[in-house]
């Protein structure tokens, strides 16, 4: 029966890639049009929004700015709709390689709430984001001048009125494009009164031997350039030195104190059989009596591990280019076909272990095991979609993109879970316990307070997060600023070293606590090797408040709303990893020793 299930297991992971790659659908570079002289080339008008807030965008024409008679959407993937993209037709015409000279887009005569408005968006900083040929434009739509006054109340507002466009092109494809604003076309905005405004543009075109193949590599040279990446190779050379210190250390003294045990016990059996056994020999009959919540146990270890198995997927996308710059939506489309591709391995690792430990409602762990993770994420994004459809901002989902996410759940993710859970419930596996468990449990003797759980969850969170603390700060300016981060190969050495410290110091510590005679070890080593997540936490209110300028109900609500999401999978996962690597080392320390 074991081996029929395995087999069943590897052929539902060969399945699984299938149809991963098959759903996936990621796009070429961007776009591969081929354009002829005068052809129009599409310009879409993306969001606008406070610089400092990146949560916090609006439709473009949400600002009074000039319309086309008719504003066309563009039609999006899922994964452009769920990072708050709407794209719409834009006013200007920038045909393939026609220069303009300062063509008027529209006159239009702002009224008092209009130039109120543009006041408002030009003191928070408010930038445009628009979309020629799939390339990304980024510009300020105004500047508060402040020189020479110290009072607030004396700044001066103004809009610009006049955009440059720069295109490059290679024969026939648009290879780069740079929009400026004109530094002298500015409109006086600081005093509510009607204004007559000339919007207007220009397009320069020039040649460049820059091919189509690297046109997108302009943007992932910044977190490429030498210094950026010093800062990366001190990181990963400064988390390797102390890791390998620590550990190193851990290491010599846990084998010294384990190999005298060893020879200790061994003594021990030769002597006198009425001598009292001590340490975590002592508790041979206890160590494996199962946790107390066995069914709650079970699927956060089945939540665990599917997100330990979406973590390897993205890093595999990352690693092979398909998150270059500005593929809209690529990192939001993955995590939603992954997780819902993936639930079978919840299913099946939660029905499995649950039925290990003797339970037997597995239908209630297969309940609990999907909504473990997915419960508390659907709460935090009803209360956040909320906020954003009272602030009309783009990060409010429409109704049809929730019904998608729905079916998906409805359709894929349900289904799996269910099928993985009936399979784990037929693998027939048994608790692999190299010692016989006693009927009644022995008691614990009164520890220092040191060896209580939050003590030993912040010792086991610390050294961990020590070793991706730097690296932490690029992966939050990227997704909560407008930094871009391309150096997946030293992200994911620092979640190789992530892993691998989260186990080292989930075993060293299991080993202390059954040492003090505590066999409470399956939730302990849970939430020691889990409170990572909770250091990375406490990093969120450090970086919010000493490293950002965010500000406001909406973008404080998104910032740790779903900051508490990432670190409660973070915990989720790292503690799958710390509980499996003390199994192993329970398993292997009481299978060498001999116990009555």
């Amino acid at each position: 029966m074991v081996r029929k299930s395995s087999m069943g297991c590897g052929n539902y992971v060969v399945v699984l890639v299938l149809l991963f790659f098959g759903a996936m659908k990621v796009r070429s570079d961007s776009s591969d049009h081929k354009y002829k002289s005068g052809e129009e080339v599409p310009l879409y008008a993306n969001k606008v929004g406070p610089f400092h807030n990146p949560s916090e965008t609006y439709r473009y024409f949400d600002l009074p700015f000039c319309s086309p008679g008719h504003v066309k959407d563009k039609t999006e993937a899922l994964g452009e709709v769920l990072n708050g993209d709407r794209l719409v037709t834009a006013p200007y015409k920038l045909d393939f390689t026609n220069d303009r000279e300062t063509e008027v887009v529209c006159k239009k005569t702002l009224s008092k709430e209009e130039v109120a408005r543009f006041r408002d968006a030009v003191a928070k900083d408010y930038y445009f984001q628009m979309f020629y040929d799939d390339l990304p434009i980024w510009g300020f739509i105004g500047k508060v001048d402040k020189e020479g006054k110290a009072d607030p109340s004396e700044y001066k507002y103004y809009l610009f009125k006049h955009l440059h466009f720069d295109i490059h092109h290679n024969k026939d494809r648009v290879i780069e494009v740079n929009a400026r604003t004109d530094p002298n076309a500015l409109v006086d905005i600081t005093e509510d009164k009607e204004i007559d405004v000339d919007f207007m543009y220009s397009v320069k075109w020039k040649e460049t031997d820059i091919p189509f193949e690297k046109r997108m590599e302009k943007y992932s040279q910044t977190s490429a350039l030498p210094h950026h990446l010093e800062i990366h190779w001190f990181s990963i050379i400064n988390s390797c030195v102390t890791v390998l210190l620590l550990t190193g250390f851990l290491a010599t003294i846990l084998m010294r104190v384990l190999k005298n045990d060893f020879v200790k016990y061994a003594h021990d059996e030769e002597a006198a059989d009425d001598q009292e056994e001590t340490g975590w020999k002592y508790i041979h009959g206890d160590v494996f009596r199962y946790p107390k919540q066995k069914s709650l146990f079970a699927a956060a270890l089945g939540s665990g591990t599917q997100l330990f198995t979406l973590a390897i997927f993205i890093f595999i996308l990352a690693l092979v280019g398909v998150f270059y710059p500005y593929n809209r939506g690529a990192l939001f489309t993955a995590l939603v076909v992954i997780y819902a591709l993936t639930s079978g391995i919840a299913g099946y690792t939660a029905a499995s272990f649950y039925c290990q430990l003797e339970g037997k409602n597995w239908v209630r762990n297969l309940l609990l095991t999907g909504g473990l993770f997915c419960g508390p994420l659907l709460l935090t994004f009803c209360f956040l979609n909320s906020v954003a459809i009272g602030y009309h901002a783009t990060a409010a989902l429409p109704f049809g993109t929730i019904v998608v996410i729905f079916l998906i759940w409805a359709l894929v993710t349900s289904p799996l879970l269910v099928l993985g859970g009936i399979a784990g419930k037929n693998s027939k596996a048994e608790f692999q316990a190299p010692t016989r468990t006693t009927k009644y449990p022995r008691e614990i003797p009164q520890l220092p307070w040191y060896r209580g759980a939050l003590p030993q969850m912040a010792m086991a969170g610390f050294l961990p997060f020590s070793a991706i603390y730097i690296e932490l700060y690029y992966i939050f300016a990227s997704v909560w600023g407008h930094r871009i981060y391309t150096i997946y190969s030293i992200l994911f050495i620092v979640f190789i070293i992530l892993i691998i410290v989260t186990a080292f110091i989930t075993v060293a510590l299991t080993y202390f606590q059954l040492a003090a005679e505590d066999h409470e070890w399956w939730w302990r080593s849970f939430v020691c090797g889990g409170s990572t997540g909770l250091f990375i936490y406490g990093y969120c209110l450090y970086y919010y408040y000493a490293r950002s300028d965010m500000s406001g109900f909406m973008q404080t609500s998104f910032f740790f709303g779903y900051m508490a999401c990432i670190c409660y999978a973070f915990f989720l996962m790292l503690g799958t990893v710390g509980f499996r690597a003390a199994l192993f080392f329970v398993r292997h320390i009481y299978r060498s020793i001999k116990c009555e």
